[in-house]
């Protein structure tokens, strides 16, 4: 009886001991040995390659854009932070501590012509329901709006204020696109 439990203990030893390294052997993954094999820098550029950065180099020169400094053009709680942009910047109007009874419409006025003005857009406030608040605008060509052409965008805008008496604000949208924004100012008319 002996003889037999010690035989059992022994398989069951050597039994787990087979398991144990079959599931060690099972859980081992190959990694490839990457060390010394990273991207190391061309040692000689080739006229071509010379080429092509110079190429880029250029490109990057040309399409270089710094925003003009914000300058927070201001007219009573009414604010616009530029003077000047380009096709594809936000204009940003802020307002803030408009009065209680204060209600109207902020209207942006498009160039038609060189005398006249057209709506683009009109952003309705009410000091009594909200005194303070900001507003992004970015002119964008629609088909269905008839701003077919970026021409439709160039020019000196007004914002106007009904329903106040205070003053109207000027900026000047200029013939250059925003780098990176060129396709949405492709003609869609």
């Amino acid at each position: 009886m002996k003889k037999e439990i010690s035989i059992i203990i022994a398989v069951a030893i050597v039994t787990i001991f087979v398991v144990v390294i079959n599931f060690e052997q099972s859980e081992t993954i190959e990694v490839e040995d990457t060390l010394g094999k990273e991207l190391r820098p061309v040692e000689e550029i080739t006229p071509e390659i010379q080429e092509k950065i110079d190429e880029i180099e250029k490109i990057n020169l040309e399409n270089e854009y710094t925003p003009k400094e914000r300058e927070w053009i201001t007219s009573g709680p009414f604010q616009i932070d530029r003077s000047e942009y380009v096709l594809g910047e936000k204009i940003f109007l802020r307002i803030g501590g408009l009065d209680y009874y204060e209600k109207g419409q902020a209207v942006f006025l498009k160039p038609k012509n060189s005398t006249h003005y057209e709506v683009y857009l009109s952003i309705p406030f009410d000091g009594a329901d909200k005194p303070a608040f900001n507003y992004y605008l970015q002119p964008q060509l629609s088909a269905t709006r008839g701003y077919c052409t970026v021409d439709e965008f160039i020019g000196d805008w007004r914002v106007v204020f009904r329903g106040t008496d205070y003053p109207n604000l000027e900026f000047k949208i200029k013939e250059e696109i925003l780098p990176g924004d060129e396709e949405s100012y492709q003609p869609v008319c």
